[in-house]
């Protein structure tokens, strides 16, 4: 349940008190926190769901002899490379580690859909289709 406070020296009627809601200009007063008590365990959500990053391939210059962990889960900061964010966000999913075999240049995946791990196969393209297909959904069912 929400509570509004209210100038008192102002009468709103509905379509002001709802411009005045659209503003953010009432201010909502917050439930009281709940205490934990010891029988309570703290928790996080955790994904079990790839997440990609990007829609379209990494492009990055491997060095020969160098090793990499690409990330798996789509929730590091420093994609297409694990930055360790699987440890709290999804502690199910591993980076997959490789070394470079020559100097060159590659694209990784960032949809994490690719069945070629870690190099792009073009499987953004499903992705980015799928996309498309979800988007053209919800505007036909308003």
């Amino acid at each position: 349940m929400y509570f509004f406070r209210f100038n008192p020296g102002i009468q709103m009627n509905t379509i002001s008190f709802i411009v005045a809601m659209q503003r953010g200009c009432l201010q909502t007063l917050r439930r009281p926190q709940l205490l934990a008590s010891s029988s309570m365990i703290p928790y996080r959500l955790q994904s079990t769901e790839v997440i990609a990053a990007a829609r379209i391939p990494y492009r990055v210059k491997l060095k020969a002899g160098k090793h990499y962990a690409w990330c798996t889960c789509g929730h590091s900061k420093k994609q297409p490379f694990c930055d360790g964010a699987h440890r709290a966000k999804a502690p199910s999913m591993e980076p997959m580690r490789f070394t470079a075999e020559k100097d060159r240049t590659v694209f990784l995946c960032a949809c994490k859909q690719t069945k070629n791990r870690p190099y792009c196969d073009g499987s953004h393209i499903k992705v980015i289709f799928n996309d498309v297909v979800n988007y053209v959904k919800r505007a036909f069912k308003k």
